[in-house]
């Protein structure tokens, strides 16, 4: 009897001062699917670095699922490595750089104002002003959902979190890439997430061929922590189809 066929690979990348906390329910669902581990950023100060690590830390072939700043760091896993790539999910997250002019300069100073927070009072503090707006509204009052988030970023340094922030404003354009993508793509979005709303992921899916896109009802941009079961049936579906890709691509790819 031949051994069975091994589980593909999956790294979950998390976004701004998140961990694998953030992934905690997903990973638990997905375990059964593929080898799942989850990137850590460290104290690195560029997606495009970020990525690189990854890349040469994974596997020969794997699929990447990106949240928020993490979804970008997963395009820049593409361009550095596209052949390497066996699926692709993006969720609540954006491809463009910082803009020019107002709306960059009012972004920066919105960033630097939570990190001066950090820094005076203490990154619990500056996690209780930011998650104001990265929540569903009518959730911030659950503290089995809020505790968690405030814990995760309180265990991040103000040095990391400057760190995430020099990233995020030098970040690259990757809207060029989406085109070329072949891989089996979701594009994921909680239906209120205000700062990465619905219609941006939904011109992704526009210029992805062959892509998907799931809203997540009553759902603020923290969705695999407030909607933990919807994203991971989303996610179980996204990566059957990678799997089955890969099975029938030209000697059956394992």
């Amino acid at each position: 009897m031949s051994a069975p066929a091994p589980r593909p690979a999956l790294i979950l990348i998390p976004g701004l001062l998140c961990d694998t906390n953030v992934w905690r329910s997903q990973i638990a669902a997905l375990s059964g699917l593929a080898e799942v581990r989850v990137a850590d950023h460290g104290t690195q100060d560029s997606l495009v670095d970020m990525a690189r690590t990854i890349v040469a830390a994974g596997p020969p072939r794997f699929a990447v699922a990106g949240h928020s700043m993490g979804g970008r760091v997963a395009l820049e896993v593409f361009r550095a490595a596209p052949e390497r790539l066996t699926g692709l999910c993006l969720m609540d997250t954006g491809i463009h750089p910082l803009p020019a002019g107002e709306a960059g300069e009012r972004e920066a100073a919105g960033r630097y104002r939570l990190l001066d927070i950090a820094r005076r009072e203490g990154m619990r503090a500056m996690a209780q002003t930011w998650v104001q707006g990265m929540v569903h509204p009518s959730r911030l009052g659950e503290r089995e959902l809020i505790d968690p988030i405030l814990d995760m970023f309180e265990s991040k340094s103000a040095d990391i979190y400057a760190a995430q922030v020099r990233a995020l404003l030098e970040r690259p354009d990757a809207a060029p890439l989406l085109r070329k993508i072949r891989v089996p793509t979701l594009l994921l979005c909680g239906h209120e997430d205000a700062w990465s709303p619905p219609q941006r992921h939904l011109e992704m899916r526009d210029l992805i061929a062959g892509s998907t896109f799931v809203d997540i009802p009553v759902c603020g941009h923290m969705s695999t922590m407030e909607r933990p079961e919807a994203v991971s049936t989303a996610l179980s579906a996204w990566l059957a189809s990678v799997i089955a890709t890969e099975s029938a691509a030209p000697g059956g790819r394992k």
